[in-house]
């Protein structure tokens, strides 16, 4: 999302490349971390079995997919690069549309006023975050150019439901109360990208030079 945001944008595109791999691999360790300090014992948190699960499920085929650009692989690949960003886009489009689906068909687990306050604090907090983030890198000692900029308030920003989901499932796997973890990603995943879609074309003048967004 962020990746697709900052390149309509004019943004950065190598910057939010690396920031979200970055980010996402550091995940594996500093989400599992976060949650062992700030609950300690009070929640069961078997620190070890979930880094070796979400390594499984995400660094691993990372690995697996670095390991193929050594091989002739990449070349199969770069020959047929729209194809294979096609079927990116595919299995991405399917892992939201499975994740919906469970969603709704074993319950969100919320009642409706819950869903309503969701609906109305979600927005308006990524829109808080988009304004504050860009005031922020923004600063002139920070030295970040516009498309930098761009980049940053895009992917400080963004929520992935690709990496979020399996992150929730493995580390409340068994909960009663998932799908209610899982709700406000699956609210959040939409509207942040059709309020940066909406943004886009006020975000792409301020990169191509106007002094305001």
């Amino acid at each position: 999302m962020c990746i697709m945001l900052t390149t309509a944008s004019g943004g950065n595109v190598a910057t939010s490349i690396c920031n979200a791999v970055i980010s996402n691999m550091a995940g594996i360790l500093v989400t599992p971390a976060l949650l062992l300090h700030f609950f300690g014992t009070s929640i069961q948190l078997p620190f070890v079995q979930m880094v070796g699960k979400l390594c499984q499920k995400v660094l691993l085929p990372v690995a697996i997919g670095q390991a193929l650009r050594a091989t002739k692989a990449k070349e199969v690949y770069e020959k047929n690069s729209k194809a294979f960003k096609r079927l990116q886009e595919v299995i991405l489009l399917g892992i939201v549309w499975n994740a919906f689906c469970t969603a709704f068909t074993s319950g969100l687990g919320l009642k409706f006023h819950h869903t309503l306050i969701l609906l109305t604090l979600l927005p308006a907090l990524h829109l808080g975050s988009l304004v504050f983030l860009f005031k922020f890198f923004s600063i002139k000692t920070l030295g970040f150019s516009r498309d930098e900029i761009v980049a940053a308030i895009f992917c400080a920003s963004q929520k992935t439901l690709a990496f979020g989901l399996p992150l929730i499932n493995t580390i409340f796997e068994g909960n009663p109360n998932l799908a209610s973890f899982v709700a406000p990603l699956m609210f959040i995943h939409p509207l942040q990208m059709t309020l940066g879609s909406i943004l886009v074309p006020r975000i792409s003048k301020y990169t191509s030079g106007d002094k305001k967004i």
